[in-house]
């Protein structure tokens, strides 16, 4: 190979990006990694806001997400995000007839589908008769392929309507997992990416939905730790640095234009969002590029605040009755100081509320934490502002799928990474991690390089 052919340049530095440059610098390229943020991670980051340390979202992920424990285990955070033992969630009602009502989703030590059994028959948001036909319905996602393409084109919440899945129970039970982990409610979910999330997370191993979270702000992983090892792997990373262009030199290599300067590489990935993708592309790239903006986006919303007592004895919970969705404690992380707690509400497909005014936020969701922890009625807010993500997700409307390209371009060399590239996951951090080692291996292939792919055992 020429010096060019050995030079790998990766455009974007979040998950996606930091971990194509990861795999391609071990095989032995030398890597490039441009970001026009003044930091790694994209949208999955932290910030300062005073004393606090701030993530600009809630992010969790999950036992069965094997890409992304892979990736903290090579940044070595892995003990800083770690698991719960088992799957626990609190789910608190409050539009109950009755008052408030308290139940739990946790998992049992029995096998797959039977390890949700108990929890499913003590769960008290949904009537005896509801949770009879979740197990009928959860029988019927077993037998789903998620990467058929005729279930792409179908909508969650039909199917669900199908196999007698009520209004409640699609609020109380797949709709509370789906938009956390979908960005969309089931009506407006693809009932392939539907089926691989429910599939994979809740009926392939009886520990696969077990939540993890970072301990620390997510800077402290996807920032500083994956610096650190970009630095140690050789990979020449250079931030606020914008590219204007990609194209073909003379002699066949790859040129990528920045502000600053031009590189040639043999080389090149575009690990950025779809539509900063599409206006980088060279002519014949693609067949139909203008498929990439089809590809929809979904905001997600988080609401921070600051009381100046302990106001949630959970570390985490979520909501039914509710226009709050999930709440995290959030106090440790931050290095709020003794005394006070801060809580984040982690709203995903939050169309409705997305560019309302800070002050319509505050009158919305602080009475409504009021009426879910009665601690709060008497505490003092010290600090209350949101966190906006307009377009946080690609959507996974109905028909998303066939919008998905793969890895490899029509053009030798050129490579695509990103959530939103053809990984079978919805916008997740699993998701951006499988893109950029499915990129990695698809640019190390005609260079005649191999390297096991990390997930081979655990696929």
């Amino acid at each position: 190979m020429t010096g060019t052919d050995h030079h790998a340049v990766v455009v974007g530095g979040g998950l996606a990006g930091v971990t194509t440059a990861l795999e391609l610098a071990d095989a032995g390229l030398r890597v490039t990694l441009l970001e026009g943020r003044p930091r790694l991670g994209g949208l999955a980051f932290s910030f300062k806001r005073g004393d606090l340390d701030v993530d600009n979202g809630q992010h969790v992920y999950l036992r069965c997400c094997t890409a992304y424990r892979w990736f903290l285990d090579r940044i070595d955070g892995t003990a800083l995000a770690p698991l719960q033992d088992r799957l626990d969630v609190p789910v608190l009602d409050v539009a109950h007839p009755g008052g408030p009502r308290l139940g739990r989703l946790r998992r049992g030590g029995l096998p797959v589908p039977l390890h949700l059994a108990g929890a499913l028959a003590r769960y008290p948001h949904m009537s005896l008769a509801e949770r009879a036909s979740v197990a009928r319905a959860a029988l019927a996602l077993r037998r789903l392929d998620p990467a058929d393409p005729a279930l792409d084109g179908l909508d969650f919440a039909t199917w669900l309507g199908r196999y007698g899945q009520s209004a409640r129970t699609i609020e109380a039970l797949w709709d509370l997992v789906g938009i956390a982990t979908l960005n969309a409610t089931a009506a407006q979910s693809s009932l392939g990416l539907a089926a691989m999330v429910f599939k994979t997370g809740l009926l392939s191993e009886k520990n696969a939905a077990d939540i993890g979270w970072a301990h620390v702000p997510l800077g402290d992983l996807h920032d500083t730790l994956a610096r650190k090892q970009l630095d140690a792997a050789g990979v020449r990373t250079e931030l606020r640095t914008r590219v204007t262009a990609v194209t073909r030199t003379p002699a066949g290599a790859w040129r990528v234009d920045t502000d600053e300067e031009s590189i040639e590489a043999g080389t090149v990935v575009l690990a950025v969002p779809q539509r900063e993708a599409h206006g980088l592309l060279p002519a014949g790239a693609l067949a139909d590029p203008d498929k990439l903006l089809d590809i929809g986006t979904a905001p997600i919303l988080n609401v921070h605040v600051v009381y100046d007592r302990k106001v949630l004895k959970q570390p985490f919970f979520a909501a039914l009755g509710s226009p709050v969705q999930w709440v995290f404690d959030r106090t440790e992380s931050s290095g709020l100081p003794d005394g006070g707690q801060y809580l984040a509400v982690s709203q995903s497909a939050a169309q409705d509320d997305i560019d309302e005014p800070v002050s319509v936020l505050r009158a919305k969701y602080l009475p409504e934490l009021e009426r879910l922890l009665p601690a709060a009625r008497g505490a003092k807010v010290r600090d209350f502002f949101v966190t906006r993500e307009r377009t946080a997700t690609f959507a996974p409307t109905p028909g998303v799928g066939r919008l998905r390209p793969g890895a490899r371009t029509d053009t030798p060399g050129l490579y695509l990474a990103g959530a939103w590239t053809a990984t079978g996951w919805p916008a997740t951090m699993e998701g951006a991690v499988r893109s950029g080692l499915s990129a990695a291996q698809a640019a190390l292939a005609p260079l005649g390089l191999h390297r096991e792919h990390p997930l081979q055992e655990a696929a």
